[in-house]
């Protein structure tokens, strides 16, 4: 049976609510530990997205339809990995407008859309860097220490649902099955990352990050039920994608847009046919269905951050 549109819209407005009410405050950014022109590049990329998003009174819009904006913004941006290695020891907040890989490029559109409702302008890359370590870095801090960071994106939906900064709405999609995989990547391949690889010492501990990763509850919607939960996804929704390989819950990650009707997949592609750059690519059902390798998807809404006491004090000097 199919459900009508007003049953579809109320399913999708209540799978929102999750957490929304219980956000713990945010947390201050961590000092400085590198230079800016190492952990911040293409500044007049940002200045631009900002400007525009001033202009055309992108703050008045809900979360999910201002990440899509920045997202758009940001189409055609080369596919780069490892951006985010940019120290041997000394672990960082990082954007990087030149070049992103998946996961940057959707943590990008979160922070800028997340920024402007956050505290009041003028922005400065230094206020990017801290949406950046709400969104990535365990408890919304970065010590300074590479596992600080989370690297699993079991663990980043899993933290921010805990801090009531998004909703995995997944296990309550219909068709959403668990997964349990053991989870060990970055352990068995530790030279692929240079701050494993200038210290060793810290391969053990992340194994036992990777131990408890490997027993979260992780649900996904297998492929073959994925048409059929399309309405349920909305713009900015957070999209990773499962995969069938044994060591790994997740392979990929990008961002829902809604587009005539479907729910489009936008991604940073390292695919050489697709340009190895971000782009909107097709719905996310026909992604899913263009390879084997794809096992499902896990949806993650993110939700608006308590807004910083700036507000108020902004408000007071008018």
């Amino acid at each position: 049976m199919q459900l009508s549109t007003l049953a579809i819209f109320c399913a999708v407005t209540c799978l929102g609510l999750g957490g929304a009410m219980a956000a713990k405050p945010v947390p201050p950014p961590s000092p400085a530990r590198l230079p800016m022109s190492v952990v911040f590049k293409g500044e007049s990329k940002f200045y631009a997205i900002v400007a525009k998003a001033e202009r055309e009174n992108w703050r008045k819009l809900p979360l999910g339809e201002r990440t899509i904006r920045v997202a758009r913004e940001m189409v055609g941006t080369p596919y780069v990995n490892y951006t985010l290695e940019v120290d041997d020891r000394i672990e960082s907040p990082v954007v990087n407008f030149k070049g992103m890989d998946c996961w940057t490029y959707y943590e990008n559109a979160l922070a800028i859309s997340r920024m402007l409702t956050y505290k009041p302008g003028p922005y400065k890359p230094a206020d990017m860097l801290h949406m950046v370590e709400v969104e990535r870095y365990r408890n919304g801090i970065c010590t300074g220490n590479y596992l600080s960071r989370m690297h699993h994106l079991e663990e980043v939906f899993a933290d921010n649902q805990r801090r009531g900064y998004a909703t995995n709405i997944t296990p309550r999609l219909p068709g959403a099955v668990r997964l349990q995989r053991e989870i060990r990547e970055m352990t068995v391949q530790w030279k692929n990352y240079r701050y494993l690889r200038s210290n060793p010492a810290l391969v053990e501990p992340m194994g036992r990050i990777e131990a408890q990763v490997s027993k979260f509850p992780v649900y996904h919607i297998p492929k073959a039920k994925v048409r059929s939960v399309e309405n349920y996804l909305q713009n900015g929704d957070i999209c990773a994608i499962t995969t069938n390989w044994h060591s790994g819950y997740t392979s990929h990650v990008g961002l829902i847009v809604r587009l005539n009707g479907r729910a489009y997949f936008t991604h940073a592609t390292s695919d050489r046919d697709k340009g190895r750059m971000t782009i909107i690519d097709r719905p996310i059902t026909d992604y899913l269905n263009q390879s084997t390798k794809h096992a499902g998807m896990i949806i993650c809404r993110p939700h608006e951050l308590p807004p910083s006491a700036l507000w108020q004090k902004n408000v007071a000097k008018q």
